[in-house]
């Protein structure tokens, strides 16, 4: 027996070093494999895991008047992030072990910056919880978590103060910008606002959403503990600022037209109402008021009847207005001059009833003159009755009448007329300005073209623009087109005077003004019957070279008169005593003339 001994002690000992040399291939297999071919890819996880990207946020472009008064802007603001994971381990770098001191400080770590946060951005600090557990698709902490947007920069300061204080890592900052309203109220449903995701929600600010906020930058780069790593792989694709915009609308003279129009809805107790100034040489809308209104700071409290701009989006009958359009197109056919004799009967046929004027009377012996001056409606539909209805409507098509006019604010309505082969009663109707509507802004461009010398100009709202780097953005010019002759213009305009003539309290100091007013009863939509009624009034001057026209529109008045000439024409008066003068606009050299009205027969 002692003699196999030694044998098998070899054979131990060969057993032993086979799996000595195995155990250590396994070793060198295993070292090989991690740093041949692991190595990249933990290389990669681990550079991942430090390497931080975001979106960069473009400033908004502004919004001014045309004199460079800011009406929407954007302020510096900051949206405040964290990294959950960062913040799990108090900054401490997760491929290091952690001493018991650190391990205990990353434990407190998640309620302390909680309390910071809540203590400068409002809340309690379970409020941040979950922004600060957030965890990534793989079911890790998360390297980004959103915790608030549009932080005031100086809040953020305060923030990142007292995590340097104490101690504490993971929360950072990008640029935000909130937006601002510095005039407040003004012009508000024609700025619109942008809602809590940055967007524009209503007027320009809707309309010219993708144009005012810009291109989203990008950047990507590597950090630390204590930030980034200066030699650190960085990436960045610049944001890119959206445009900004100059307005045609001067704010001064927005302010007197909006205290005007809310001063007379609330004392007529009107349900809302509308005004527009206009340059009828370029189309520029230079005021357009809407009421009631709304702040745009605060526009959640606002109802649907405030946030909606009555001027481009309120159809309605314009009534007595329109009869400027109605003798434009018998004037330029060489049907009437201002003089042309009119007999006008107490009442008139039409469709199985009967026109009456808003006046009572025997039979008169009108000019057209005083058909306009008197507002008659038995006088217009006399008149009308001479040309045929295709040409009728012609004429309101060139006129722009039934479609939109293509200004560059949203939600702007088409208003109607009726076709040609319209029956005879509504052609009746509609040479007085019922049987069709109209949106404000519509008349009051259509009326512009009538008083400037028979042309047509498209309402422009944009002046001018420039993009994010300062470079010229191309606007539009408005389209313009002749509708009626120069001679047709002038013998409305003297028909017009005589409405400011009538009586001194319509006349503007200085200036030779001409004008017409309008009532029309107002079709309920709720019962589609007649219910209330839309007076109105506009209103041009000067009258020796018209410049500018004010068109003051209140819906469903229910306290005094509801007449235009009783509560649009003092505010249209008001507004053209301030708007003249303010563009620079010389005073009249001459008198109106007093021309007749009727005739003796």
């Amino acid at each position: 027996f002692h003699e196999g001994r030694p044998g098998g002690q070899r054979g131990r000992l060969v057993i032993t070093l086979a799996i000595l040399l195995l155990s250590f291939a396994i070793f060198i297999g295993r070292a090989v494999y991690l740093q041949a071919i692991q190595a990249p890819r933990m290389a990669q996880r681990a550079a991942d895991r430090m390497r931080y990207t975001h979106d960069l946020l473009p400033d908004r472009g502004a919004i001014t008047d045309r004199n460079g008064s800011a009406l929407a802007r954007s302020e510096s603001a900051v949206l405040v992030f964290v990294d959950p994971q960062m913040i799990s381990r108090n900054g401490v770098d997760e491929r290091a072990e952690m001493s018991r001191s650190q391990q205990a400080k990353a434990a407190a770590a998640p309620k302390a910056v909680a309390k910071i946060l809540a203590k400068h951005l409002g809340g309690y600090p379970e409020d941040y919880r979950e922004a600060l557990t957030k965890k990534d698709k793989s079911g890790r902490l998360s390297r980004y978590s959103i915790v608030k947007h549009q932080v005031p920069s100086y809040t953020f300061d305060q923030i990142k103060a007292e995590m340097k204080d104490g101690g504490w890592y993971g929360v950072f900052s990008s640029n935000d910008p909130v937006r601002s309203y510095p005039s407040g109220t003004l012009a508000a449903s024609l700025i619109g606002f942008v809602n809590t995701e940055g967007r524009g929600s209503a007027g320009l600010e809707y309309s010219l959403d993708k144009k005012l906020t810009g291109t989203r930058g990008k950047e990507s780069y590597e950090a630390s503990t204590y930030g980034r790593i200066p030699l650190g792989h960085e990436t960045l694709i610049p944001a890119t600022n959206g445009n900004s915009y100059t307005l045609t609308l001067d704010a001064q003279l927005q302010l007197s037209v909006q205290n005007a129009l809310e001063a007379q809805m609330h004392a007529s107790k009107a349900e809302s109402g509308q005004a527009i100034v206009m340059d009828v040489k370029t189309g520029e809308v230079l005021a357009m008021a809407s009421a009631p209104g709304f702040d745009p700071k605060d526009y959640g409290k606002a109802k649907a009847n405030q946030l909606r701009n009555h001027a481009i989006a309120d159809n309605y009958e314009p009534g007595s207005v329109q009869k400027v359009i109605t003798m434009a197109a018998l004037a330029d056919q060489g049907i009437v001059n201002a003089d042309t004799h009119v007999v006008v009967p107490r009442t008139l046929p039409s469709g199985g009833s009967h026109i009456k004027d808003a006046f009572d009377h025997d039979t008169l012996h009108l000019t057209a003159r005083g058909v306009i001056a008197k507002s008659s409606n038995i006088g217009t539909t006399l008149l009308t009755r001479q040309t045929d209805k295709s040409t009728l409507t012609k004429y309101l098509q060139a006129f722009n009448l039934g479609k939109p006019t293509g200004i560059e604010l949203p939600g702007e309505a088409t208003g109607s007329i009726p076709p040609a082969s319209m029956a005879d009663y509504t052609r009746d109707q509609v040479s007085f300005g019922q049987g069709m509507s109209v949106t404000a802004i519509q008349e009051a461009a259509a009326v512009a073209a009538v008083v400037n010398g028979g042309v047509y100009h498209q309402p422009r709202i944009l002046k001018s623009g420039v993009d994010g780097n300062g470079e010229t953005v191309e606007i539009p010019t408005g389209k313009a087109h002749r509708v009626i002759s120069r001679r047709a213009s002038s013998t409305v305009m003297d028909m017009m005077e005589s409405v400011v003539t009538l009586t001194p309290d319509r006349q503007v100091p200085g200036y030779r003004t001409a004008g017409k007013t309008g009532t029309a009863e107002r079709i309920d939509p709720s019962c589609h019957c007649y219910r209330g009624y839309t007076a109105s009034y506009v209103t041009v001057g000067p009258v020796e070279d018209p410049r500018i026209l004010t068109y003051v529109v209140i819906n469903s008045p229910s306290k005094g008169s509801h007449q235009g000439s009783g509560i649009a024409l003092p505010v249209g008066r008001q507004i053209m005593s301030v708007a003249l003068p303010q563009f620079g606009v010389p005073p009249s050299r001459t008198k109106a003339p007093k021309k007749p009205l009727e005739y003796t027969p």
